[in-house]
């Protein structure tokens, strides 16, 4: 299976396909809207702005399985999102990214680009996933690594891409 062939479902509750979402090079993030990096919704916004004519895609998914620190529903996250962060990247229903019920897509994610020591759970909100739209080339970022250190990273990505 194909990165771009996962189902996936909107905030506002429409299933599709990744394909849908046309891009050279991905950025693909768990987030939280009551975590200690919440703030990087503004940083992921910038990557988003400053790369998307050149072929980035930024996508984010709600999880709750980190301290409980996405209570709310989609249209609230949806809402908080934007209206805090002016987030205008695509943003997911809430899924889970750990355990039984991980999401088929974050469990490709995990198994093609483990963490440290080999691996495979996610450890917090925030964990990044960047990668080539063939779903080559995966790239995995800790938590606490703010997105606009991941600059040069989406540079060489979008370069390559285009070569």
């Amino acid at each position: 299976m194909s990165f771009l062939d996962f189902a996936v479902e909107t905030i506002d509750g429409k299933h599709v396909k990744l394909s849908e979402f046309q891009a050279k090079a991905y950025l693909v993030v768990n987030t939280a809207s009551r975590c200690v990096y919440t703030e990087q919704y503004a940083a992921l916004e910038l990557l988003f702005q400053e790369f998307h004519s050149q072929g980035l895609m930024v996508l984010g998914f709600p999880c709750n399985q980190f301290g409980a620190q996405e209570p709310e529903g989609n249209l609230v996250i949806g809402e908080f999102c934007q209206r805090n962060y002016g987030v205008s990247f695509p943003m997911f229903a809430k899924i889970e990214v750990n355990g039984e019920r991980a999401h088929p897509l974050f469990q490709f994610l995990k198994q093609s680009a483990p963490g440290i020591l080999g691996s495979q759970s996610i450890k917090w909100n925030f964990t990044k996933f960047l990668l080539a739209s063939d779903g080559s080339n995966i790239q995995r970022f800790a938590p606490q690594t703010d997105p606009s250190r991941l600059r040069s990273a989406i540079s060489k990505l979008l370069h390559n891409a285009s070569n």
